[in-house]
This record gives C-alpha cells, sequence and structure tokens, in this order.
C-alpha cells in the first residue's frame, strides 16, 4: 500500500452561501402554482450567484503506484479551466486555484485509482468573471485509463506520450483542445468523447492508438484530425446533432468514411473518390473506417 500524496491549501486571499428556506406549508402550493400560471409571461428562473471569497491553492503531489499497476484517473471539474499534460514525476502533480468554498476540489487515492474531483460541480451557480477555478495538472508515465467530466469550461489537454489504456471526455458548452503529439506506448481500448454545443478540436488522433472511438456532439463546431502514426485498423463513430463536422486524415492514410443518406452537405477535399455515401483515400498499412450520423450540418473532408 503506497502512502497518499501530499495535499496542502494555501490561501491567497472569504465568502459566505445565502440559501432560500423552503416552503414548509403544503396547502400553500396551489395558490402558489395558480399565481405562477397567471404571472408566467412577468416570471424569470433566478440562479444563485457563485459567493466568491479569496483565492486558495490546492496543491497535488501524488506519488508513483506500485510496478505494474494500472490506474484509473478521474478528473471532475463543472467550470474554469482545465490545462492538463504529461511530465508528471509521480502519477500527477500540479495546482487548482478556487474562490468558491463549496467548489473546494477533493482527492481520493487508492493504490488503482486517483480521483480529482470539483466540491458540488453540479451545483446550480451563475458566476462571472470574480470567478477563480483553474486547474493546472501534469501525469506522470503510468499506464492507466483517463476519464475526463467537465462542464462549461475552457480546456487544453495535451496527452502527448502518455500510455493511455481507455479515455473518456464527457463535457458540456465547452471550448477544449485535445492533442497528441507523439504515440500512445500503450493499445488503448477506446476513446470515447461528449460534449455539447461546445468548439472542439481533436488533433493528432492518428498517435492516440485507439481500436475504436465514438464522438458524440450537439450543437457545434468539431475537428477531428486524425494526423500521426496509425499503427492498426481503426473504427470511428462520430454522430452529431446541428453542427460543423471536420475530419482530416493524412496523406497515404487508408480511409473509408461512410455518410449517413440525411446529410447531403459534404466537402471532399484532396484525393477522395466517392461512390455513393461512400469516400475512400488510398494508401499503405492500416484501414481508418469512419461512421459518421448526421442530421443536420455539414461535414468536410480533407486529405492532409
Amino acid at each position: 500500500m503506497i502512502a497518499p500524496g501530499a495535499v496542502t491549501i494555501a490561501l491567497v486571499g472569504s465568502g459566505e452561501f445565502n440559501q432560500e428556506t423552503p416552503m414548509k406549508r403544503p396547502f400553500l402550493v396551489f395558490g402558489f402554482v395558480v399565481a405562477a400560471g397567471a404571472l408566467a409571461c412577468s416570471l424569470s428562473v433566478n440562479v444563485p450567484q457563485a459567493d466568491t471569497g479569496d483565492v486558495q491553492v490546492l496543491t497535488i503531489d501524488e506519488p508513483l503506484p506500485a510496478e505494474g499497476t494500472v490506474v484509473e484517473v478521474e478528473i471532475n471539474l463543472g467550470g474554469g479551466t482545465l490545462d492538463l499534460a504529461g511530465g508528471a514525476s509521480g502519477l500527477a502533480e500540479g495546482s487548482i486555484r478556487f474562490n468558491v468554498e463549496d467548489w473546494r476540489p477533493r482527492v481520493s487515492r487508492s493504490e488503482a485509482s486517483l480521483v480529482i474531483e470539483q466540491g458540488d460541480p453540479d451545483t446550480a451557480l451563475s458566476f462571472g468573471d470574480d470567478v477563480v477555478n483553474d486547474w493546472s495538472l501534469r501525469l506522470g508515465n503510468v499506464p492507466m485509463e483517463l476519464t475526463i467530466q467537465a462542464g462549461a469550461y475552457s480546456g487544453l489537454m495535451d496527452l502527448s506520450g502518455l500510455p493511455l489504456r481507455r479515455l473518456t471526455v464527457n463535457d458540456g458548452a465547452s471550448d477544449a483542445r485535445l492533442s497528441f503529439s507523439s504515440p500512445n506506448p500503450a493499445e488503448m481500448q477506446s476513446l470515447a468523447y461528449r460534449t455539447g454545443a461546445s468548439t472542439v478540436s481533436l488533433t493528432g488522433l492518428g498517435y492516440a492508438n485507439f481500436a475504436d472511438m465514438t464522438f458524440g456532439g450537439g450543437a457545434g463546431t468539431y475537428t477531428l484530425d486524425f494526423g500521426g502514426e496509425l499503427r492498426r485498423d481503426a473504427t470511428v463513430n462520430i454522430e452529431t446533432g446541428v453542427s460543423s463536422v471536420r475530419i482530416e486524415v493524412p496523406e497515404g492514410t487508408a480511409a473509408v468514411v461512410v455518410v449517413d443518406g440525411a446529410l447531403n452537405n459534404v466537402e471532399a477535399i484532396g484525393g477522395w473518390s466517392q461512390e455513393g455515401d461512400t469516400y475512400r483515400l488510398a494508401g499503405l498499412g492500416p484501414t481508418l473506417r469512419i461512421f459518421v450520423d448526421m442530421g443536420v450540418g455539414s461535414l468536410t473532408l480533407v486529405e492532409e
């Protein structure tokens, strides 16, 4: 059993949260509903403001697990910024700056798992420019299954060279960039990314070394760049709503893209050949097969 990592809190600069007392008289509910119906046009929902205080810093310093251990790592934040990369000497290092006490991060560690999560990430609070929730984390050279859960945030995730067995990202209204610039030394079983009304860019996916990938989106702008070195056959399933999707495949990579028949706004740039709803690129080595299901929107296929 390893010793837990060092977690410290530093006070850089306090606040209170005001919560309304719930109604205690059931017989008033009917009258309230009638009044609400009569005044529906003039009522609005007030979301509580996040109560900010002094900026505090949580330091993350988690040691390596026992050799050969595959660690499940989960990062869970509601909003703010996430700067994530490799380069840690242990399992995880970094700092989290925050000034909403209800969002004080928590760290849970066992031999084969690490969870770094924002306190009450699902709390419905509105916040402005005075809210600080900045996560800067580094992960180590440890076989891992990585899960990232986020809400409305700005994310910069460079996962180059990390030995990832599985990668799962679920986020909301985000502006996120996830990249690989060097090969994943482990075989990734699956890569799953699900997002909402967001702008998402995934680059260097050929380096991710996945067998299966799924991407789900709502109304947004999405770029999936499969640059890198495809070392085995890979299958990708893409399903989005009203969106703009751009798929980039390196020259020389064998690729097949099958588009759902409901979508007729497809632009193919480069050496793509078309037969009905199927687009092909000639190449040697492993084959990249991509299935696209889009009801409305635009799809651009690019041979780089």
